[in-house]
């Protein structure tokens, strides 16, 4: 596929196109205004357009993409894509529920987190360099450059929701300037928007999408630098049936690449007093003690809630987590621990404080993490989506095992999933709790 553009709109893929030169591409030719692009280039190559998802195909066994039926309750990723990217080559994971990459290291688990947030931050409507600033580094490393010393990667993510499973697949050239040259958006068997490199020279792409009224497509120049899918609300008007159609795969993707936390929890930050604040949890979690002390008297059940899994995770005796204010107006997290003194958080290891973190974000929504609210969409029809790589370090058996125990029952309603990465003992303790389900990329 050459990377000069042409129209990419197009109900079914086509066959891969065997025209490819020594440097990897096809030669870059003149495609056409109506054309379709053939194929798929090879990996690392940047194509102009990504291909469509085969129509049938179900993103995590839920169901087909072109069946009728409804689908999940709320929009989430149910499928991720790594096509060509960093060492990943066509590589494909279901997501369910509770998924952790398992695999030693350098297997790509770290990589494979941040390509999930990485959509989820061009699906909250940051620009290209803000999510990719060192984007040389995840063109894969045996890529070659074309004739005009161009190289990318290709990413793609499949989101289930109440319009069936929706495919979104970027191409994105990293060399000699960063740029997504192709998106390809599809749903039902049927490609809803596509876009394609058709002037290097500008800071666009030629976007395509579906209209199905008098005018069956519509065509419109869109920065090459954003998620196109992201700026359709801005720009489909909604009057025919195709383009309700556009408009709510599109939306159902966006909720479900935004509504992500991810949660790195830092123990050296976690150990001192904060002043109060607005108490969302930001993704280091250093302001546990502010949340904590929000959480104490807005949502009584759930510290509640939280202080019998601190019980379950902490060493000696827990009877309650409290919230000591502190002179000039600094308040610092307790344990509570019946008749004796009770344990500044300060005080405890890191394993413990890292635990608690993140049964905290488990435990919590939207409204109290520092994450990009999707203020007009109820609450009831998102569900969030925990990234925590690293989830089991500094943790012991008991703390794994407890802590996925509890985002097992808590996943359970469709409200929370989470997507982490674990190491060797974590992975043997994952293994050994029901629902959780371990991909591991070392096989």
């Amino acid at each position: 596929m050459d990377l000069t553009g042409g129209s990419t709109l197009a109900r079914t893929p086509h066959a891969p196109s065997s025209d490819v030169s020594s440097s990897g591409i096809a030669p870059s030719r003149a495609v056409p205004a109506g054309a379709v692009p053939s194929g798929i280039a090879p990996s690392g190559a940047v194509p102009s357009a990504v291909p469509a998802v085969p129509a049938g195909r179900s993103a995590a066994g839920v169901r087909g993409g072109g069946g009728g039926g409804r689908g999940a309750a709320r929009p989430v990723v149910t499928e991720l894509r790594l096509s060509a990217f960093a060492g990943h080559r066509g590589a494909v994971h279901a997501l369910g529920p509770v998924t952790l990459f398992a695999g030693p290291s350098g297997s790509g688990k770290s990589t494979t987190l941040r390509v999930y947030e990485a959509l989820a931050r061009l699906g909250a409507g940051d620009s290209l360099d803000e999510v990719f600033p060192d984007a040389a580094d995840c063109v894969p490393e045996r890529a070659r450059p074309d004739a005009q010393g161009r190289r990318g990667f290709r990413i793609g993510c499949t989101v289930d929701g109440p319009v069936g499973p929706v495919h979104l697949d970027l191409a994105v050239q990293a060399e000699p300037r960063l740029r997504i040259v192709g998106e390809r958006l599809t749903g039902r068997g049927r490609t809803l928007l596509a876009t394609a490199l058709r002037d290097p020279g500008r800071s666009t792409v030629q976007a395509e999408w579906h209209t199905a009224g008098a005018t069956p497509v519509t065509r419109a120049p869109l920065p090459d630098d954003l998620l196109g899918t992201a700026l359709l609300p801005l720009r489909v008007a909604g009057k025919t049936p195709g383009q309700l159609e556009v408009l709510a795969a599109a939306e159902q993707v966006v909720i479900g690449l935004r509504s992500a936390f991810p949660c790195d929890p830092r123990p050296e930050g976690m150990r001192t007093a904060v002043l109060p604040g607005e108490g969302r949890l930001r993704r280091d979690c250093a302001n546990l003690a502010e949340v904590l002390h929000r959480t104490h008297t807005a949502c009584p059940r759930r510290h509640h809630r939280l202080a019998t899994v601190a019980g379950a995770g902490c060493a000696g005796p827990v009877t309650g987590i409290g919230v000591q204010e502190l002179p000039e107006g600094f308040v610092r997290a307790v344990l509570e621990r019946g008749g004796r003194p009770a344990t500044p958080l300060g005080r405890l290891g890191d394993g413990e404080l890292r635990y608690l973190a993140l049964a905290l974000t488990l435990l919590t929504g939207p409204g109290v993490l520092a994450m990009d609210r999707i203020a007009e969409v109820p609450d009831a029809m998102q569900s969030l989506t925990l990234l925590a790589d690293g989830l089991d370090r500094g943790l012991d058996r008991r703390q794994v095992r407890e802590l996925l125990g509890l985002a097992v029952s808590i996943a359970a309603d469709g409200h929370i999933r989470v997507v982490g990465a674990v190491g060797e003992g974590g992975e043997r303790e994952a293994r050994r709790v029901p629902g959780v389900t371990v991909v591991d990329l070392g096989e």
